[in-house]
């Protein structure tokens, strides 16, 4: 990096997040490390988002535009940055203090490596710990082939390699993140720094969460089938091709479930193991199934319990 403590930028996007997105900015104030430019884009919310982000004066660099979506917000974000580390932090997430800090060391340790992210912990919307998320370490193969989206929140990656893959799609809503981490993959590794270092809400509205219509819970499939005509598809990755669709397929079929289109579910699961039947006997495959049914059911419980512990 060209200098001891290179500026980081940070950019959140909001959009009718007026709860959450004062303890997103407010984690981003409290980083330890001592050059963070943090800019927060309205996206069009029609709640009480500007009036949160207007109380903060010139301490950030935030505007309004017309809804336009995460990935459009985000790339115009990166543009206004002059950070020479990247990254993004979503309006309803947050960062423990020593995040910043310890991300750029492992970049600084890392000179090949062009993405840092950390372990998370899963919060519910009144901020309660739910659990521990431990990411899975770096493997571009396993990111294609098993479609394993190892960032999470808090990542932070070079400027240039974002000069050099491009933004965000903005044709996507449900999975701009996993396409765009295959694209900046193919410019270097990705190191994970194994400390939590983020906090991830999960809530009725939240991007993972929520029930996805019909055209973004499609998305999983048809972002693999458009990489898998890449012409400098990865050697690693391309005798995998056939595994890589089902797999995806099978992400598709657990959005359709968690949406209760069970019937379009359940035709996608069948094309999954009809292009790999492979997937149809492993342990990973039945976990998804199986996440697909209870992950919704889980949390709520978890939630009710926090409420229940915080009223005693």
């Amino acid at each position: 990096m060209s200098e001891a403590n290179p500026l980081v930028s940070i950019v959140i996007p909001a959009y009718n997040y007026a709860e959450f997105v004062d303890e997103a900015i407010r984690s981003v104030f409290a980083q330890r490390y001592p050059r963070v430019e943090l800019i927060v884009l309205d996206d069009g919310s029609t709640d009480d988002t500007r009036a949160v982000l207007a109380k903060h004066g010139s301490a950030l660099h935030w505007e309004t535009h017309p809804n336009m979506g995460q990935a459009a917000t985000l790339n115009k974000g990166w543009g206004l940055a002059r950070g020479e580390l990247l990254g993004y932090l979503s309006a309803d997430d947050a960062l423990l203090p020593e995040a910043v800090d310890t991300l750029v060391e492992c970049l600084r340790a890392n000179p090949d490596a062009v993405l840092a992210y950390p372990d998370f912990n899963l919060i519910d919307p009144r901020s309660h710990f739910i659990r521990e998320v431990n990411a899975p370490e770096y493997s571009y193969y396993e990111m294609v082939v098993d479609a394993v989206c190892a960032p999470g929140p808090g990542a932070l990656f070079r400027r240039r390699v974002f000069e050099a893959a491009g933004g965000w799609d903005t044709t996507l809503r449900q999975v701009p993140d996993y396409e765009y981490w295959l694209r900046l993959g193919l410019q270097g590794r990705f190191v994970r720094v194994p400390k939590v270092l983020a906090l991830h809400r999960v809530h009725e509205e939240s991007q993972s969460y929520a029930r996805s219509a019909r055209q973004k819970a499609e998305e999983p499939r048809k972002v693999l089938a458009q990489y898998l005509r890449r012409p400098d598809l990865p050697a690693e990755v391309a005798p995998f091709r056939r595994r890589a669709l089902g797999q995806a397929h099978i992400l598709t079929a657990r959005l359709h479930w968690r949406a209760g289109r069970w019937f379009t579910a359940l035709l996608r699961l069948a094309q999954a193991f009809a292009i790999a039947p492979v997937l149809a006997f492993r342990k990973r495959t039945v976990l998804i199934v199986i996440d697909s049914v209870v992950d919704r059911t889980l949390h709520r419980i978890l939630w009710r319990l926090n409420r229940r512990r915080s009223r005693s």
